[in-house]
Order: structure tokens, then C-alpha cells, then sequence
């Protein structure tokens, strides 16, 4: 026989894959992803384990608001049933099936308080021995988001704190009587650490992995351990939050199987009108209980009419990730260009390539533009040293993804270079090579001598403003297409634009003293846009050596 908690659950799945509660397309991909499941041997839905998960959490305080005030209890809206039953309930040989959930919720629909809650499960009622529970973040002042409820639940709960003999401290809680600890975690931690349970709180606002990371290898001694990661949508698409969404909805979508992620994402759909109250119901599954309706409304009446608040509307309120703080891009626009394609149909279109190789110790790219039509299509090769990637570790990921080649050595194999440049020659149209000479000259010098077809194009503001402009307005108008690469979005969500008295414009880095902020291939999109732009006889003036004369 089903109890409450599982009956709630399994309604609210049905409720949502139904269209009786309205959602987005990733929770009705997590709602029939635990239907399914339903009818696998392989592993099994333990109703007991759910319901004493929900149980415990319905038996601690509220810390905010009115219901703090009147000192109730927690009561799990059907959303929060379905997460904690999701998470706890579902069993292989005896053990949790899953070791990471990643949340994706709105703003002030509770997610902080759920987080706390289940920590706190994890801490005492796990039966883990010495079990060692952390919440993280990148500030003191986030971390505690997490762990100042937590702490505040046991205080206020005395028949709680006496029965597992928990020690409440200034800055963590403990049970001597078996080792296990509760502590906030901020910045990078150490590698002692042995997590049996990881509350990553906010997770865009990380610049790095190196919390995640450390709190997971850590948890190689634990049987069943829990890396939850509660997050709003951020700004940085090249963060590694967004690296972690786009792996959780190939979950999702079916394309990778992974039965130990759980994923649930509460935004509205790309092809939603923002500002439609159907996209505010399906980012917003506490509306009117924990987050006013009357306050979201208002919310979205300012984004209406201030450009400058829609953005935090969109990322806040209805979970959309809508590109870096100050980013040139429209990454939402970028990210619907995407379009993978066959490239035997570009072998007669007209091509110009772009090579930035920056500096010789770290990444290049050749980017090649292609026009078919009234359309353009871009694509790039990256490259760089296996000493380059030793420390930048989304150089490996982009490695073992087949997005960047890695040459042996410390520094840029310009030979290995030469040699894509002279292949891509011969399979396209190519009407152009753009170099900045700077760290170029002996390349250029080596295909001259082939023949081909080399520019000298400096990155200078003249040379750069009016092609970048026109990346942008291409991708706007649904003129430009991409071929997905997640190294070339991480690139492009990291470009500003610096504006000058005259209204030129320039890329920059959206952190100038960030090393690992990389805008190369952007750059080359950029000069390869400025040679068509040359090509296509526009009523600009180009000098004998392509440079753009504004």
C-alpha cells in the first residue's frame, strides 16, 4: 500500500507529465523519467526510506516568517515531496541509487530552507557513523544561508537536540558521542574533508569547481554519499554551474545514462514569452505560499518597462541563464543558433578562415565562415599544449570532449597548425587567411611560400568594431549559425564590449585579471567576419592588406 508521502509524489508526477500543473519541458523530463522508473528490476522505489525522509524533515520548525512566528512546522508542498521521495526513495542493492541532485529553483521558493532540511537528515538520521555534512559556498555569508536554518531548527527543536545528543556551536554542531560534525564550508576547503553529505548553495556564483570537485573525491569512503546542489540560474555561462546543468540535462534529455544524478529544474521554455505569467507559474512551484505572487508580479511589471531590470527578472524569477553580467552576446540568441551540421555541403561555398594563436603557451583556434544562401556558418578548431591543460582543467574536459586538440609540449605546435590550416584548404573554398602577425609571422611566412591565400589582420579597434558588430546583429536576426561547441560558447559568454567616444567597439575579457577568462575564439570569429565583410564589397573602405579604414 502506497503512503501519503509516495501517493504525493507519484500524483504530482502524473499531475505534471498531464499538463494539470503547468511546467517547463525539463520538470515533465524528471516527472516521466520517475514514472518510467517505475517499471525497471534494476532498481526499486523504497517507500519506507521516502517516507521517513519527509517525515523527519515535517517534524522540524519553520526559522522565517509567519510561520516561524507561530512556530510551525515544516509542511512539504507536493514539489518537495516529489524531490526529497525522488531523492531518498529510490534504491539499488540495498543502497541510494542517487549520489548527486542538482536543483534548479527560483528565487525565494524555498530552496534554502529545503537544502537545511536535508542536511540535517543527513547529519543524524542517515544512520551514517561519523557522518560529516558541509554547506558550501564562495562567502561566509552564503554559506551560512544553509547552515544558520539548520542550526536554528535544532535550537528551536529540543526533543530533536536531546535525542540525538547534538552539540549546537557558534560555527558548526557535532554529536560526540559518534564524530559526526555539520560545519559551513567557504571557499576552497582542504582535502581532509570525508563528506558523507555536500550542500553546494548557489552554485553559479562559484568561479571554479575546486569545492565540487574536492567535496567529491572526498567521498570515495562513503557507501551512499549526497552531493546536493541547490542554485538559482546564473550569469556565467562559462562557469562551472552551467557546465554541470548542461551535463544533468543530457540526463534529461536521454542522450547520456546516468542513474545517479537527479535533476530538477523549475524554468519556463525557450519558446515562452518572458513576461507571460505562464513562464512566472512554471519557474515559481511555491508561488503564493513562500513566494508572493502580488511581489513576483510586480517584479516583472518593473522588467517590463526597464531594460536594465529584465535580465535580473529572467535570472532570478524565472531561472533563465541570460549570458555573462556585461556580456556582448545575447547568449540566449547564441545558444538558439546552434545547428549541427555535414560539412560536405560548405566544399563549394565561399570560405574565410581567421587564426588567433595568442599566446604560444596556450590556446589557439582556427575559425572558419562559410556563406550558403543568406546565411552564414561558423565553426572552430581550438588547440593547445598538454602543458596548458595540466592547469586549466576545462581544457581537459574540452580535450576528452573532442573540442580541443592537445599537442604535446609546453607550447603552441605551430607545425601541427600549418598542417589543419593547409587540410582545411583543400577541402573548402578558401577565399582568405586573417592572422594578427603578432606571434604569427613565422606561420605566415610558411603558407605564403604554399600560396595560400594569407591577410595580415591586425586586432586593432579600426579593424574590429564594424565585423564584431556584425556577429552580433547576425546572430540576432537568425542569420548566423554555430555548430554548438560548448568550448566556443565558454568563450563567448566571457566578451564584453568597450565602447569608445565614437561608438566603436572592441572585444574585452569580462575579467581582464583572470587567466582562465579566455575570449580566443570570439577574436577569430570577429577577423574571419571582417574578411567577409571585405569579400562581400559592404561600402566599407578596405586598404590592399584588408584592414578595414573607418
Amino acid at each position: 500500500m502506497e503512503t501519503p508521502y509516495t501517493e504525493t509524489a507519484l500524483d504530482y508526477a502524473n499531475q505534471v507529465v498531464s499538463g494539470e500543473i503547468v511546467a517547463g519541458k525539463y520538470l515533465k523530463q524528471t516527472c516521466k523519467r520517475f514514472l518510467a522508473d517505475l517499471e525497471r528490476d534494476d532498481i526499486y522505489f523504497d517507500q519506507a526510506a521516502a517516507k521517513r525522509a519527509c517525515f523527519f524533515i515535517e517534524q522540524l520548525p519553520h526559522t522565517k516568517g509567519r510561520w516561524a512566528a507561530k512556530k510551525e512546522l515544516i509542511k512539504l508542498a507536493p514539489w518537495q515531496v516529489f524531490i526529497v521521495c525522488s531523492i531518498f526513495g529510490w534504491m539499488r542493492n540495498g543502497l541510494r541509487r542517487f549520489r548527486m541532485a542538482y536543483m534548479e529553483i527560483s528565487r525565494k521558493n524555498g530552496k534554502s530552507a529545503l537544502g537545511a532540511a536535508i542536511a540535517l537528515y543527513m547529519f543524524v538520521a542517515d544512520n551514517e557513523y561519523g557522518a560529516e555534512v558541509y554547506s558550501g559556498a564562495t562567502t561566509e555569508k552564503q554559506a551560512w544561508e544553509v547552515f544558520r536554518p539548520a542550526k536554528q531548527m535544532v535550537d528551536r527543536t529540543p526533543n530533536l537536540k536531546n535525542y540525538y545528543d547534538i552539540e549546537s556551536n557558534a560555527k558548526n554542531m557535532c554529536i560526540l558521542s559518534n564524530g559526526s560534525r555539520f560545519e559551513p564550508l567557504i571557499g576552497k576547503p582542504g582535502d581532509g574533508a570525508s563528506p558523507s553529505c555536500a550542500i553546494v548553495d548557489e552554485y553559479h556564483e562559484h568561479p571554479t569547481d575546486e569545492l565540487y570537485q574536492t567535496m567529491e573525491t572526498g567521498m570515495g569512503a562513503r557507501e551512499q554519499p549526497l552531493m546536493a546542489v541547490i542554485t538559482t540560474a546564473g550569469s556565467n555561462l562559462g562557469g562551472p554551474c552551467y557546465e554541470l546543468r548542461r551535463d544533468v540535462l543530457r540526463v534529461l534529455e536521454g542522450n547520456i545514462e546516468d542513474d545517479t544524478i537527479f535533476a530538477i529544474i523549475f524554468t519556463c521554455d525557450e519558446d515562452d514569452e518572458w513576461d507571460s505569467e505562464e513562464a512566472l507559474l512554471k519557474a515559481n512551484p511555491n508561488i503564493d505560499v513562500s513566494v508572493s505572487g502580488d511581489f513576483l508580479r510586480q517584479q516583472l511589471a518593473q522588467a517590463r518597462r526597464s531594460a536594465s531590470k529584465q535580465n535580473h527578472y529572467r535570472t532570478k524569477h524565472l531561472n533563465q541563464w541570460v549570458g555573462a553580467k556585461s556580456v556582448w552576446m545575447n547568449m540566449l540568441a547564441w545558444q538558439r543558433q546552434k545547428k549541427p551540421e555535414k560539412f560536405e555541403q560548405f566544399k563549394h561555398s565561399p570560405c574565410h578562415l581567421a587564426v588567433d594563436l595568442a599566446s604560444r603557451k596556450d590556446v589557439a583556434v582556427i575559425c572558419g565562415l562559410w556563406k550558403q544562401g543568406d546565411q552564414l556558418y561558423t565553426k572552430s578548431w581550438f588547440y593547445a599544449p598538454e602543458a596548458a591543460a595540466e592547469e586549466n582543467d576545462k581544457y581537459q574536459n574540452f580535450g576528452l570532449d573532442g573540442e580541443m586538440v592537445l599537442t604535446p609540449g609546453n607550447q603552441t605546435d605551430q607545425a601541427y597548425i600549418e598542417e589543419e590550416i593547409k587540410r582545411l584548404c583543400k577541402e573548402f573554398d578558401v577565399q582568405s587567411i586573417a592572422f594578427d602577425d603578432w606571434q604569427a609571422d613565422y606561420l605566415m611566412t610558411r603558407l605564403m611560400d604554399c600560396g595560400l591565400p594569407v591577410i595580415n589582420y591586425n586586432q586593432t579597434v579600426k579593424n574590429m568594431s564594424t565585423p564584431m558588430k556584425e556577429v552580433e546583429g547576425s546572430v540576432l536576426d537568425g542569420k548566423l549559425f554555430h555548430d554548438g561547441s560548448s568550448c566556443m560558447t565558454w568563450m563567448m559568454g566571457n566578451v564584453t564590449a568597450r565602447v569608445d567616444a565614437k561608438e566603436n567597439i572592441y572585444p574585452r575579457k569580462e575579467n581582464d585579471n583572470d587567466k582562465r577568462c579566455k575570449i580566443d575564439g570570439p577574436v577569430a570569429l570577429i577577423m574571419a567576419m571582417g574578411r567577409w565583410l571585405a569579400d562581400k564589397g559592404d561600402g566599407h573602405a578596405y586598404n590592399e592588406r584588408g584592414f578595414i579604414q573607418l
